[in-house]
């Protein structure tokens, strides 16, 4: 099998200033490491989205300790970190009346010089502040956390902003990227993920970590777990003809058949080289191919649960719920709001 090459990584910088929310630094730092290499490691599917190499970058590379007291050493510096792709600036934790204008003067600076060179420049909740003092909000569309509404409309009069939203695009081919309180920076990172690595490993990346609406538990965000690494050559043989066939009627059967295997002796074995029964196996599988068209297409249920192998719609809704904790539409509906739109 050919090697399918990665495009080369994606490079985010993440502004490490005093005032920086240490939490949204490191998480964001996370979860972008995770972006092409998590999902696999969980499930065992191949994957070859395009990776994300983040940075922590400050005026200097000596370890500080933010306003709330944690510790941050940076990777490189506002002088070494020449031309990122991404910028990511965090929330702020400002002193109440305090004039925190010309706080950041080389961050600042610096953030205008890579909008100039191409850059695309980012804030989550009150970083959009930094933005702002850099003059790069001007005339444009933003969001931020409520709090700091007043601090725009007295210092930043000139920015247009939005903060009933949570994510807002702007300016010259949407780069420059805002999001509302601290909590959005998952928001934001998905949407990046979304915009630079595809949709379906931004997709990946949510149930991964459990972003989004957990109002249902776990379940939604499930996946059918890496398989068990077994030396069962019979029930391998198994296991890749039924991820090709596993909607023809009586796929259990069926693989009672291929095996040469007493029925019983069939299911002992499958069960002990996999973790699964043939009959639990085999719907996995089914309601993870329905999970990934409801996720990339608006093809109707009654269609997915015959694709699936399926006959009763009706049947396939019970199952995926059983599996999910939710119904295939409300499947749908959240998984496919994951996007750049």
């Amino acid at each position: 099998m050919p090697v399918i090459a990665r495009p080369t990584p994606v490079t985010v910088c993440l502004v490490a200033v005093p005032e920086i929310s240490a939490a949204v630094v490191y998480g964001l730092h996370e979860v972008f490491l995770s972006v092409g290499k998590t999902w696999e490691q969980l499930t065992g599917h191949q994957n070859h989205a395009r990776q994300i190499s983040p940075l922590v970058v400050a005026k200097s590379k000596r370890r500080f300790h933010t306003s709330l007291g944690v510790p941050i050493a940076a990777d490189a510096t506002f002088s070494e970190a020449r031309q990122p792709d991404i910028i990511v600036v965090a929330d702020l934790t400002l002193e109440p009346g305090v004039d925190f204008r010309d706080r950041w003067p080389q961050a600042s600076s610096w953030l205008r010089e890579q909008y100039e060179r191409g850059a695309i420049i980012c804030s989550v909740c009150t970083g959009a502040l930094m933005l702002a003092e850099a003059g790069l909000l001007d005339g444009s569309e933003a969001t931020t956390h409520w709090s700091a509404t007043q601090l725009f409309e007295t210092y930043y009069p000139h920015v247009k902003l939005k903060a009933e939203r949570v994510l807002v695009p702007a300016g010259s081919e949407h780069r420059i990227v805002t999001s509302g309180g601290s909590a959005s920076w998952s928001d934001l990172a998905l949407y990046l993920i979304a915009r630079f690595c595809g949709q379906e490993e931004a997709r990946c990346i949510a149930k991964a970590f459990l972003f989004g609406d957990r109002s249902n538990g776990q379940l939604p965000f499930a996946a059918m777990a890496r398989p068990k690494q077994h030396n069962d050559a019979v029930v391998t043989k198994c296991q890749v003809w039924i991820a090709e066939n596993y909607a023809l009627p009586n796929p259990v059967m069926r693989m009672v058949e291929r095996s040469g295997l007493a029925s019983r002796t069939f299911v002992r074995r499958f069960k002990s080289a996999t973790g699964y029964v043939p009959l639990d196996y085999v719907q996995t599988l089914r309601i993870e191919e329905a999970k990934q068209m409801l996720e990339a297409s608006n093809d109707p249920i009654q269609e997915i649960a015959l694709d699936v192998g399926y006959d009763d719609p009706n049947s396939f809704r019970r199952l995926f719920k059983r599996s999910t904790g939710i119904s295939p539409s409300e499947y749908r509906q959240r998984f496919q709001s994951v996007s750049i739109s």
